[in-house]
């Protein structure tokens, strides 16, 4: 790789769009796993989510 691609790389950067819809993805994301494993009737990931809620000492109850 020449310097002139690395320096053009890192010229390249995320406009405040770019990173809102991010954000707005990784957000969807997570409340969607959330809700699955907080609502799911597969027992074994119901059961999951709960035990990583007491090692996280987050209250669930």
């Amino acid at each position: 790789m020449s310097s002139s691609t690395l320096t053009h790389s890192a010229e390249v950067g995320t406009t405040l769009a770019q990173r809102l819809v991010l954000a707005i993805g990784a957000g969807l994301l997570g409340a969607l796993l959330v809700y699955f494993a907080g609502f799911s009737h597969i027992e074994a990931v119901h059961n999951a989510a709960h035990d990583t809620r007491h090692s996280a000492a987050f209250p669930c109850h």
